[in-house]
């Protein structure tokens, strides 16, 4: 019975983080991106992570997130092939770029630039 007992808390205590994979994962399964801002807000709010941890982790969970989400749109053939050889490249060098300046940044500052980002990215998306 300890056992059981052991493995209920365990999930309990862990339900926000589920909550926040799950919330990044429908984003981005639906809108092809979103996931990591879903991400770093919920990490941040349900499960109290400074700024840059949170960033981190949200940076971790899109990995299996993307490759969940790659693997259906290949397999339904929404890849462009040819833009995905040239973009590919520019998004590593630019996601190593931002992850060693995200170590660089007051947690205020980086707040404030990730408000800024979302707040352009949702402009440029209802415009």
């Amino acid at each position: 019975m300890k056992r059981a007992e052991y493995f209920f808390a365990y999930f309990k205590r862990n339900i926000p983080g589920l909550l926040s994979g799950l919330l990044a994962g429908l984003c981005c399964g639906l809108f092809g991106s979103g996931g990591g801002a879903v991400a770093v807000m919920t990490l941040e709010r349900l499960c109290g992570f400074p700024s840059k941890k949170a960033h981190a982790a949200a940076i971790s969970i899109m990995l299996p997130l993307t490759l969940a989400g790659a693997a259906v749109y290949c397999a339904g053939g929404g890849v462009d092939w040819h833009t995905l050889l040239f973009a590919a490249p520019g998004a590593m060098l630019g996601g190593v770029v931002g992850a060693r300046l995200t170590g660089r940044i007051k947690p205020a500052a980086l707040d404030r630039l990730f408000a800024a980002a979302m707040l352009c990215a949702g402009a440029w998306m209802l415009l």
